[in-house]
C-alpha cells in the first residue's frame, strides 16, 4: 500500500486564490449601496455640523467677504437631490466602465465638476454650499474604485480595441 502524503491547506488555499484571484462583481445592488452610504455619511457630517464650516470655508475661498454675502441660498433639497444624482450615478458609472485609469478620470471629473460649482453659484449670489454633493461625490468615487479593484467586473472582459 502507497502512501500518499497529503497537502498542507495552505498551498490549496493559494492554489485557489490564483485560479480565481477576484470574485465576480455586480453593478446594480453595489452601486445602490455604495451610493446610499455615501448620502449617510453626508448626512451624518451634517449632523455633526462639518458641513456648515466646510460651506463657510468654500465661501471664503471663492469671495472675500464669506458666507455672509451671499443673498440667496439653494433650497436645501435641491442640494441633497444633487448629492444623491451624483453618489448614485458616479457609483453605477465607474462599476460600469472598465479599466482603472477610466474609473479614476471619471471619477476625478466628477469631482472638479462639483467643485466648479462653487465660483459659479458665487457669481449668482448663492451661497456656495457644494459640500453635501461634494462629499458624498468624493466617497462614492473612492468606495466605487475600491470595489472594482476586489472584484472582476462584467465590463473588464471588454477589450481596448473594441472601444
Amino acid at each position: 500500500m502507497t502512501h500518499r502524503p497529503k497537502e498542507p491547506t495552505a498551498n490549496v488555499k493559494r492554489r485557489d486564490k490564483a485560479a480565481a484571484p477576484h470574485l465576480a462583481g455586480h453593478v446594480l445592488r453595489p452601486a445602490a449601496a455604495i451610493g446610499v452610504l455615501s448620502l449617510g455619511l453626508a448626512a451624518g457630517l451634517e449632523l455633526l455640523g462639518v458641513l456648515a464650516r466646510v460651506n463657510e470655508g468654500i465661501a471664503r475661498i471663492v469671495s472675500r467677504g464669506g458666507a455672509e454675502k451671499f443673498p440667496k441660498h439653494l433650497p436645501d433639497w435641491s442640494l441633497w437631490l444633487a448629492a444623491a444624482l451624483f453618489s448614485l450615478g458616479l457609483a453605477a458609472a465607474i462599476l460600469g466602465t472598465p479599466g482603472p485609469l477610466r474609473r479614476v478620470a471619471l471619477w476625478l471629473s466628477a469631482v472638479v465638476l462639483v467643485a466648479a460649482w462653487a465660483p459659479v453659484l458665487s457669481l449668482a449670489a448663492h451661497a456656495p454650499e457644494i459640500a453635501a454633493p461634494w462629499i458624498a461625490t468624493l466617497w462614492s468615487g473612492v468606495c466605487a474604485i475600491v470595489y472594482t479593484s476586489h472584484h472582476r467586473m462584467p465590463v473588464d472582459g471588454i477589450s481596448d480595441a473594441s472601444s
